[in-house]
């Protein structure tokens, strides 16, 4: 299994580059993938030269596509927080060609799990290759658990508690429902 969770506070959670090297090294402590990352270690000169994305990927293809290996899970989190408004191939559109291309390798081991809110790109993208969609979007129990935390919050901090009932009671119905999920 690897895993990686996709960071809007830090960059080098955001981005293909960064997506494909921390799935390698997670699968490279399997000893039947180490082999491979450690072929593309020596090419670049023990590590002082940096591989390019499309070596990485080739190297993560190859890892899954061992013959005769147990289930590979793969799991990325919050796939949403990926930048989609720079460049001309945004973050979010390299690592979402990224999962169709493995998607597209139609191994029987591997199994690909993505998490996100439901922006127009991620399900145009990522429909088309499901097996199963869940969506939690609308569930009572994540909104309980929205109300919770916004409750928890305006609670607990010391200048809220001053406020009127009535204040705090719309503070909370108000992010509560504009939370979008989140």
């Amino acid at each position: 299994m690897a895993y990686f969770y996709c960071d809007f506070r830090d960059s080098s959670k955001q981005n293909r580059r960064d997506l494909l090297t921390s799935l390698v090294i997670q699968l490279s402590t399997r000893s039947a993938y180490c082999d491979i990352p450690s072929s593309l270690y020596l090419k670049h000169d023990s590590g002082a030269k940096i591989p390019g994305e499309d070596e990485l990927t080739k190297c993560l293809g190859e890892m899954v596509a061992l013959p005769d290996q147990p289930p590979v899970f793969i799991i990325i989190d919050a796939l949403d927080e990926c930048p989609d408004s720079s460049g001309l191939r945004t973050p979010r559109e390299r690592v979402l060609s990224l999962l169709k291309d493995l998607a597209g390798l139609s191994l029987p081991n591997l199994h690909l799990c993505v998490t996100s809110r439901p922006e127009f790109d991620i399900r145009t993208a990522l429909e088309p290759l499901a097996s199963q969609r869940v969506s939690l979007n609308d569930q009572s129990g994540q909104k309980k658990d929205i109300v919770d935390y916004v409750t928890f919050f305006v609670d607990s901090d010391r200048r809220m508690r001053r406020w009127r009932d009535e204040d705090k009671d719309l503070v909370i119905k108000t992010l509560s429902n504009r939370a979008d999920g989140m």
